[in-house]
């Protein structure tokens, strides 16, 4: 194996327009993330350097690169669960990654996607065999995570010297990307808007330190003159909040919540930039594929190698600190959300219960909900 390249120097601080070394470090991650989403190899600078590259977007140019950066041959990181689907064996339960060596054929663009994603079409060729898994390579599968990607990796020790356009990113920056990513949460708008069930709202939007996605704030009233107002933490649901998809009851439950904060005189609804219990849109319309094959909406998310529930609830924390909101009762059916709140610093009073009744289509994705996830529907 041929030595491990040293991280690159961090870029100089240009603290006089605003930028600081822990702002640059989000940026590069955020950056690193953006590359594998369009099909670029990237490096992940830890205890060596490996050169990644997403198996989602891999294409024929981001192949040639990626081997023209990888010093030995590649192994295929994969979540457990995917992997042993593709290794038709139970998946280690300890395990947090497991790689794959490929053969020729099943490195091609078409055999790497068929491989990340059960629900794309299934290449057949010779199977995959179990490798060891380098180190990081659970890092790796955050970054890619990050991206909003499936988790699942081309990884590569990289040659001593790759071109300098190739852009690295440390593997303890994608570590401490979420929580820095929260903590640096600030308000940067705002404005009354009126709706349908409560006149007296406006919104506040929060934006992390490296300029990605905003979360919002819905407040009703004057929340902060309020003891514990009512506050509901509710993650963004494209397809049940805008379309009024009754595949889930998130529409209803958003639009129940505000009701009864404004009928309470003052709360807010935390919304956060969290499609799919974290894994994103397009993630969540492959699970709702896999769940049209006979799976819930647990074993969807694993299927494709994500958590149950991949949110953090720390960006919560931060909005509600902001708005001068310490103490609350919670409208939730979630007792996880509590527990993940109260390690955030929130004080939680009460729990309020949130049921909305099944509608006929989503019956079986709340029983799932109550009978797996312990979520309180009685």
């Amino acid at each position: 194996m041929n030595p491990s390249l040293p991280a690159r120097p961090a870029p100089p601080d240009t603290k006089g327009d605003g930028a600081t070394d822990a702002s640059l470090r989000l940026r590069a991650v955020h950056r690193a993330a953006a590359d594998l989403r369009r099909g670029a190899p990237v490096l992940l600078v830890g205890a060596q350097t490996l050169v990644l590259l997403a198996a989602e977007t891999a294409q024929e140019r981001g192949l040639a690169e990626f081997f023209a950066l990888a010093a030995e041959d590649p192994v295929l990181l994969l979540a457990p669960a995917r992997a042993a689907a593709l290794l038709r064996r139970p998946a280690q339960a300890e395990a947090t990654v497991q790689a794959l060596r490929l053969n020729a054929v099943l490195r091609r663009p078409a055999a790497l996607r068929s491989l990340a994603d059960p629900t794309a079409e299934q290449i057949i060729a010779a199977s995959p065999t179990p490798a060891p898994a380098p180190a990081d390579a659970a890092t790796a599968l955050m970054l890619t995570k990050l991206g909003r990607l499936l988790p699942a990796v081309l990884a590569a020790p990289a040659r001593r010297a790759p071109p300098e356009i190739v852009l690295g990113v440390a593997a303890a920056d994608v570590l401490d990307y979420p929580a820095s990513l929260s903590i640096g949460l600030r308000p940067v708008a705002e404005a009354h808007v009126p709706l349908e069930d409560a006149r007296d709202a406006r919104v506040v939007a929060f934006r992390p330190s490296d300029g990605g996605i905003e979360h919002l704030a819905i407040v009703i009233g004057a929340p902060e003159t309020v003891a514990a107002p009512l506050v509901r933490v509710h993650s963004e649901c494209f397809t049940g909040d805008l379309l009024g998809s009754l595949r889930c009851d998130c529409g209803a439950q958003l639009r129940g919540a505000i009701r009864r904060i404004a009928e309470d005189g003052a709360g807010v609804v935390i919304y956060l930039a969290q499609e799919g219990r974290g894994i994103g849109l397009v993630n969540k319309l492959r699970a709702y594929a896999l769940q049209d094959r006979g799976l819930d909406t647990l074993d969807a998310n694993r299927a494709l190698g994500w958590a149950v529930d991949e949110r953090s609830f720390l960006p919560a924390a931060v909005m509600l600190e902001a708005l001068g909101v310490r103490r609350v009762r919670l409208l939730t059916n979630n007792p996880h959300k509590l527990a993940a709140l109260a390690a955030c610093g929130v004080e939680v009073v009460e729990r309020v219960g949130h049921v909305v009744p099944p509608n006929g289509v989503n019956d079986r994705y709340l029983a799932a909900k109550a009978r797996r996830l312990g979520h309180l529907l009685d």
